[in-house]
């Protein structure tokens, strides 16, 4: 009787979501931009390689993302392009860009804004995301491992983080969008930054 028990008890206790650690998979995560060129288009650039880690639940609880985007990577399509913008992000001072979030707030179980701060430019600034959570499942192809996969959009004034050259030619406001993939089993690394833009020292 006492297995039975045992049993009948545990069926009735309230199933423990634990919160997940995953590295961010620089290949399979990419972040577009899109600003306004001269009033003609709007200029699209991506970057891979983002490093850092997500911590993640179902229903979001404790979710947490930290990430670094190496913004010297960013292209344009164009090799005259890509210096241009990398002299306007001045990107030999400050190659990457750096978000922690500080909060989660559940739309639904697939919806949620994720708020935190940007560090571009040298300035920090807060920031908010509407993110979509796509799956959370294990990865079809070897070596498969646990992943989840996020896409995201956000928008900014480039002027906040005193990136104000070329206002006649190219717009103020920023589009972001981002498509993550992370991983477990591969380390979870601190979205890290040259000692001069780490904001946790």
């Amino acid at each position: 009787m006492r297995p039975r028990l045992l049993l009948a008890a545990s069926l009735l206790l309230p199933v423990v979501a634990i919160a997940e650690d995953f590295a961010i998979d620089p290949v399979h995560t990419r972040v577009m931009v899109a600003v306004e060129h001269a009033g003609f288009s709007r200029a699209l650039g991506t970057v891979s390689g983002s490093s850092g880690r997500v911590t993640f639940e179902e229903g979001w609880r404790n979710a947490r993302v930290e990430v670094a985007i190496p913004l010297d990577r960013l292209d344009f399509g164009d090799a005259d392009w890509n210096r241009a913008v990398q002299r306007l992000l001045d990107s030999a001072r400050t190659p990457s860009a750096r978000f922690v979030s500080d909060r989660v707030t559940p739309r639904d179980a697939t919806h949620a804004e994720i708020c935190g701060t940007l560090r571009l430019h040298g300035i920090d600034r807060p920031l908010c995301m509407e993110a979509t959570l796509n799956a959370l499942k294990r990865h079809p192809m070897p070596p498969f491992r646990r992943t989840l996969g996020v896409s995201a959009t956000a928008r900014l004034d480039r002027f906040d983080y005193g990136i104000d050259d070329w206002p006649g030619v190219i717009g103020r406001d920023v589009e972001i969008r981002i498509e993550l993939e992370a991983s477990r089993g591969i380390g979870a690394p601190r979205a890290d930054l040259p000692p001069d833009e780490d904001t946790t020292k």
